[in-house]
C-alpha cells in the first residue's frame, strides 16, 4: 500500500471498534498512532497492521491526563502531520442509581467526556496551523437518552456530544471536520456477548446481522473523513437493520 505523509491517532484503540478503525486507516496509507491504557494489549493490533504492510506505533496512555494526550499527539504530529484524530474510549458501565458511587460517576465522566475535550482541543492545536484535519468522536445510544442504570455513562456521553457540537461549530469554518458517531447498536464484542448471556440469551442464536460488526463501524469513520467539505456530516447514527429506535 502507498504510504501517506500523514498520521491518524486513535485514542481508545481497544480490541474491537478501536482496532477496526486503526486497521481501516492503516490500509489507506496512514501511519496509525494507537493509544490505550495498557500498551502491551496493542501488540496484536500493531503486528496485524504491519503484516498487511501498514505502519502502526503503539503507546500507553491515560485519556484523562492532559499531559498524556498532549505528548501522544505531539509524537504523532512530529512523525508526520496529524490529519485524523479519533476519540474512542469505552467507559460503558451500568449501576442502579443508589449503587452509583461518586467515584464511579466521576471516573466515567473523566474518561468519556473530559478525555474527549482534552483530545479534541489538543488535536485542534496541531491541525489549525495547517488549516486541515478531521476529529471524530464515538458516541452511543446513551448520547441521546439515559436508560436505567446509566446515570454516569449517559451523562458523560451527553456531555461528549455537546463538546463535539461546540467544536464542530467553531472549527468547521477553519476547515477542521468534527463529527460525532452514535453507535446505536450492540456491537459484536466479547463485552456485548457477555451481557446477552447475563440476560439469559444466546448470542450465537441471534439472526444474522443483528449485532454490528466492528468493521462496519470503521467503514463509517472512513466515510466521514473522506467527505468533501461541501457536504460534511456532523452527526451520523449507525444501527443494524433489525434494531428498533
Amino acid at each position: 500500500m502507498a504510504q501517506r505523509n500523514a498520521t491518524c491517532a486513535v485514542i481508545g484503540a481497544g480490541d474491537y471498534i478501536g482496532s477496526a478503525i486503526a486497521k481501516r486507516f492503516a490500509r489507506e496509507g496512514y501511519t496509525v498512532f494507537a493509544g490505550r491504557r495498557t500498551v502491551e494489549k496493542l501488540a496484536k493490533l500493531k503486528s496485524e497492521i504491519e503484516a498487511e504492510g501498514g505502519a502502526c506505533e503503539a503507546r500507553g496512555l491515560d485519556a484523562r491526563k492532559e499531559e498524556d494526550i498532549a505528548n501522544f499527539l505531539n509524537e504523532a504530529d512530529s512523525h508526520a502531520p496529524l490529519e485524523v484524530c479519533i476519540f474512542n474510549p469505552g467507559a460503558n458501565v451500568n449501576f442502579p442509581l443508589l449503587e452509583t458511587t461518586e467515584r464511579v460517576f466521576r471516573k466515567v465522566w473523566e474518561m468519556a467526556c473530559y478525555g474527549g475535550f482534552l483530545t479534541g482541543r489538543e488535536a485542534a492545536r496541531r491541525m489549525l496551523p495547517r488549516g486541515n484535519g478531521t476529529i471524530l468522536f464515538t458516541g452511543a445510544t446513551a448520547s441521546l437518552r439515559g436508560g436505567i442504570g446509566y446515570a454516569a455513562f449517559a451523562s458523560a456521553k451527553f456531555g461528549l456530544r455537546a463538546v463535539a457540537q461546540s467544536m464542530a461549530r467553531e472549527l468547521g469554518p477553519k476547515n477542521i471536520h468534527v463529527a460525532h458517531l452514535i453507535i446505536d447498536a450492540g456491537v459484536d464484542t466479547a463485552f456485548v456477548r457477555q451481557r446477552i448471556k447475563a440476560r439469559g440469551g444466546d448470542p450465537d442464536q441471534l439472526p444474522p446481522d443483528t449485532l454490528m460488526e466492528p468493521e462496519s463501524v470503521a467503514n463509517a469513520y472512513w466515510y466521514l473523513h473522506s467527505q468533501p467539505r461541501d457536504g460534511w456530516t456532523h452527526e451520523l447514527d449507525l444501527r443494524p437493520f433489525a434494531e428498533t429506535w
